[in-house]
């Protein structure tokens, strides 16, 4: 574990006593990419930082760039951003050959729109500020939050099947290896078949300050679940970004892939990426909770905000064409967006709690979904749900059924026409976000109808 920095002076103290040599500077795009350069320690202690072009902002998942983002948003000169590095960030990279230290920047330039429409700040098409501009409203309104992440992942023989599909990997602990049925699920003798990856795993999540708590096998053959610790929600979202890179490094290493891909199997379970959400006034008392114990209508509001928004939201947190094979197959994925008390089926689940700690979670959001992104809308929609006193469906005890007001978009095309009409979304992510969002994703979308591997091409090891 390392000490948390406020000042540059600070850092670069650090990075003297310890030795490092090499200083990583990342921000993370649309797509949760980590974007950036390596310096000596020299050039970082010179620059406090480092530029990279704008283009990296416009970019698909493919490395595409789609030609109505570089005719109307950014200029064909594509502009320098200035990469700011968040000092409370600074850990050493556990997996560099040479000492090496990591730190995520936020993005700063302002540009004339490409078509000259408009003036454009960076910080308003970045993931991670856009997580931080909600995170201000949300104090100005008299709320902090704690956030707690359930993220799932595969592990994936390198090797296709015969019919070009993925197969599950197999154990690493014995020469003999073990090849999973489905009577392994929540195996702890099959987790325990992959100790070699879990173990420098959960020591790299230690030396990143990523607060894991426990991992297990989940429902599917080759899935994982991955819990942390309750935090902050800035810190949350940055240490799934780093766990991700983490995850799938490691997994290389050990002769297999880790990916969040949303459906590896259509036969299985797919990639969920759930939130805990707790909110606490100024006072410290939980919001959700009434002077009586009993849940406020806040509680309701909250949830009221997210379906609201829920058909929009799923452009965000269900980012490809591929990922709507997760939500429209019989599995455990909520399928509608309604909510209800412990009830794993509904989108938005109330869990059993005691009144102090009485919290929600959101369930819709795959494993490919932007953490930046997902968090900067799940607490703008609550929050614009209790400001406007949204009120949200009945609740439900089972398993609900599609209604028309509870059915989620068919599609990535659907979902995208519902966020570019949805206000609420536009309060959370302003519209040259959504503007810039869409052009990229109509782009993906033409991306692959003309390729029929697309998702295992560029998701499987990106995502």
């Amino acid at each position: 574990m390392y000490p948390e920095f406020s000042t540059a002076g600070e850092a670069l103290a650090w990075l003297e006593a310890n030795d490092i040599r090499r200083v990583e500077l990342v921000f993370a795009d649309l797509t949760s990419v980590a974007r950036g350069k390596i310096l000596s320690r020299a050039s970082f202690a010179e620059t406090l930082g480092a530029k990279m072009p704008s283009l990296f902002l416009g970019l698909t998942v493919t490395g595409g760039e789609p030609p109505e983002v570089f005719k109307r948003i950014f200029p064909p000169m594509f502009p320098d951003m200035a990469m700011r590095p968040d000092w409370r960030t600074l850990v050493r990279d556990p997996l560099a050959g040479v000492p090496t230290a990591t730190l995520i920047c936020d993005i700063e330039a302002s540009f004339t729109a490409a078509d000259g429409h408009c003036q454009y700040e960076v910080a308003e098409l970045s993931p991670r500020q856009l997580l931080k501009r909600t995170l201000a409203r949300l104090k100005a309104a008299g709320y902090t939050a704690k956030v707690a992440p359930e993220l799932e992942f595969f592990l994936v023989h390198p090797q296709r099947t015969a019919e070009g599909g993925l197969q599950v990997a197999h154990g690493m602990s014995a020469q003999v290896p073990h090849i999973e049925s489905s009577h392994d699920l929540a195996s702890a003798e099959t987790a325990g078949t992959f100790a070699p990856f879990f173990d420098e795993l959960w020591a790299a999540c230690e030396a990143q300050n990523i607060p894991i708590t426990g991992y297990g096998h989940e429902s599917a053959l080759g899935q994982y679940e991955v819990n942390f610790a309750p935090g902050e929600p800035l810190a949350q979202a940055d240490a799934v970004f780093r766990f991700k890179r983490l995850a799938r490094e490691i997994a290389r290493r050990h002769g297999c892939f880790a990916t969040f891909m949303a459906k590896p199997y259509l036969t299985e379970p797919g990639t969920g990426l759930h939130w805990h959400i707790s909110l606490a006034d100024s006072a410290g008392n939980n919001p959700f909770t009434a002077a009586d114990g009993s849940p406020h209508p806040r509680l309701k509001h909250f949830i009221g905000g997210w379906q609201a928004s829920a058909r929009a939201s799923m452009a965000i947190l269900a980012p490809y064409a591929h990922s709507y094979v997760r939500l429209h197959r019989p599995d455990a994925s909520p399928a509608s967006v309604e909510w209800g008390y412990d009830n794993r089926t509904a989108a938005f689940r109330v869990p059993h709690s005691d009144p102090a700690n009485r919290r929600v979670e959101h369930r819709l959001p795959g494993g490919d979904a932007n953490p930046y992104l997902s968090l900067a809308l799940m607490l703008g929609a609550g929050l614009a749900g209790m400001q406007q006193q949204i009120e949200p469906g009945p609740e439900v005890s089972d398993r609900p059924a599609v209604s028309e007001r509870g059915a989620l978009p068919a599609d990535l095309s659907e979902a995208l026409v519902e966020l570019q009409r949805c206000p609420i979304m536009t309060e959370v992510f302003g519209a040259p976000f959504i503007e810039l969002y869409n052009m990229i994703k109509q782009h993906e979308l033409n991306e692959q109808s003309a390729d029929a591997d697309f998702a295992i091409k560029h998701l499987l090891a990106r995502s």
